[in-house]
This record gives structure tokens, sequence and C-alpha cells, in this order.
């Protein structure tokens, strides 16, 4: 009997009603508090960035287009580090994006039951403190980029020799770091795809490798972009790895040239900074708000336009 009255007043239509309306309300709250802080934060970064122009006076197109950093000479040109953070953000993903959706094709498609035992190791990657990558970085892979370097300009008497601290051993170690994301939401995606979608197209007499290329894979492209993205906002703003594997020279971003990034440069230089040189770090924080929203635009329209095409 009591079983019968608890159905009874949980299915009654004043109850549900109540919990509907207070789920609604939990969720908007929610939702409020989220773009509430995401506004704070802009704003808070808006602020304090926009007044290295308009208050300390800096100029805008130094800031963008010159290459001249010396915060004690009152000189603030940021480009190489811009360039720097997009080169480096853009050769991680295009270095690890393959990797990581042939790590998910063959635990989804081809061996679930290997899953079982990659999972475990990927997502011990996720756990791995990212200074922990930057030494592994400064104990294997800057002396092989060292004995690359030595290998090409070997007699050179123009090139810095950089001992391995370049930018070619920071997309390394970013590409590694990003991995584990992508592998996990690619996996994600890749699962949610009907499995009459597969039934389908074999039976329609397709390999098992083209109903994987040419249908699965397709299907589940959302999942992968956001995957992507999520990869790509983890390789931007990551800091404490490549502060220790790229060098951080301000210089253009070559492959063995010693750079530094938008990041490295506020973790860097904020603890002593002052002044005009402090709002300038703000800014910079700006610039890595911007092309974060920037990057995730472009990537939901692309997304959006192949969908539409189809």
């Amino acid at each position: 009997m009591k079983n019968e009255e608890l159905v009874k007043q949980l299915t009654s239509p004043s109850k549900n009603s109540r919990l509907e309306k207070f789920g609604k309300t939990i969720t908007f709250l929610c939702l409020a508090l989220i773009v509430f802080i995401v506004a704070m934060i802009l704003l808070f970064v808006a602020q304090k960035g926009l007044a290295t122009f308009f208050v300390n006076k800096v100029s805008l197109v130094e800031f963008l287009f010159s290459g001249d950093w010396s915060p004690s000479e009152g000189k603030f040109g940021a480009l190489p580090m811009i360039l720097g953070s997009f080169v480096v953000t853009l050769l991680s993903a295009l270095v690890a994006t393959p990797f990581a959706i042939g790590a998910a094709i063959f635990m989804t498609e081809i061996s679930p039951k290997g899953a079982k035992f990659l999972q475990p190791a990927i997502e011990l990657l996720v756990g791995i403190p990212s200074v922990v990558y930057g030494l592994l970085g400064i104990l294997i892979v800057n002396p092989m980029m060292y004995k690359l370097e030595l290998m090409i300009y070997h007699g050179s008497k123009t090139h810095q020799f950089t001992g391995g601290a370049n930018l070619l051993s920071a997309i390394i170690v970013l590409a590694i770091m990003i991995l584990p994301t992508l592998i996990n939401i690619s996996e994600t995606a890749l699962k949610a795809v009907p499995d009459d979608y597969r039934k389908s197209s074999l039976a329609l007499g397709a390999s098992k490798m083209q109903t994987i290329f040419k249908v699965v894979v397709p299907s589940a492209k959302s999942g992968i972009m956001s995957a992507i993205v999520l990869g790509v906002g983890r390789a931007i703003g990551e800091a404490m790895a490549i502060l220790l594997v790229a060098g951080n020279a301000v210089s253009l971003p070559l492959p063995f040239n010693s750079v530094r990034f938008l990041t490295t440069a506020i973790v860097s230089e904020m603890g002593y900074a002052s002044g005009t040189h402090r709002q300038v770090l703000f800014t910079i924080g700006l610039v890595l708000f911007i092309f974060i929203m920037v990057i995730n635009l472009v990537l939901t329209y692309v997304l959006k336009r192949g969908d539409l095409d189809e």
C-alpha cells in the first residue's frame, strides 16, 4: 500500500508540475550563473586590457605589429608572441588530431576489447600535471631536438643554438598533452553513432573500413569538431609545460627558434611587472580571450556550413 501511495503522489499532476517548475528554475539559475561568470571575466579583462591603450597611451599598432618587446624601455611589441601562440596551437592540433581519431576508431570500431586496456592509460595521461610534461620534454624532447638542430645547422656561424628548447619541442609536447582530450571526446562521438548506420552500410556491400571512414566518422564529425575545439582551448591556454621546453625568448616562431607565447609572457613577467607593463600583460590576457572566442566561432561556422552542404 505504501508503494502504491508513493506512486500516486509522484504521478499526480500537481506534484509533477511543481517538480517541473523547480527543475526549470534550478537549470535557469545555473545557466544564468555561468553567463554571469563569463561576462564578469570578460569585463574585468577588457577593462584592464583596454586601459593600456586609452589610459597608458600604448600604441595599438605597435602592440599588434611590432616585434620589439622591451618593457624597461617602454616598448611592447607582442607580434612574435601572438604569432607564436597561433602557430604552436594550430600545428599541435594538426599533429595530434589524426593520432587521436585513429586511436578512437581503433577503440570503438576495430578492437572494443582493447579499449578496456587502453582507456585507463588515456585517463592517466589526463591526470598528469602539465609541469610533469614539461620536465619530460626537457629530459627527452629537447635533447632530440638539439641533435636535429646540430645536424641541420652544423658549422653555421649565424644560427643561434637553443639546446633544443625551441618551437618544435613545444609543438610535440603540446600535441601529446591534448591527445587524451581529443581521444576521449572523439571516442564518445563515435560510440553515439547509431549501430543501424553500420549495419545498413555493411548490408549494401561496403567493407568495414569503408563503413568506418565513409559512414561512421562523417556521422560523428560534430563531436570530433567539439574535441578539436576543446583541444585547441587547452593548447592555447597551456603555460607551464611550454615555458620549460620552448626557451621563453621573444623571437619569430621559426622551427629552431626559442620562442615565447602569450601565456608564458604572463606567467614569467606578472610577478615583477608594474605600471604600464602590468597593464600590457592584462592586454595579452584579453588577446588570449578573443583568440579562443574567434577559434570557437570559426570552427562552429565551419561545422554548421558542412551540415548545410549535406
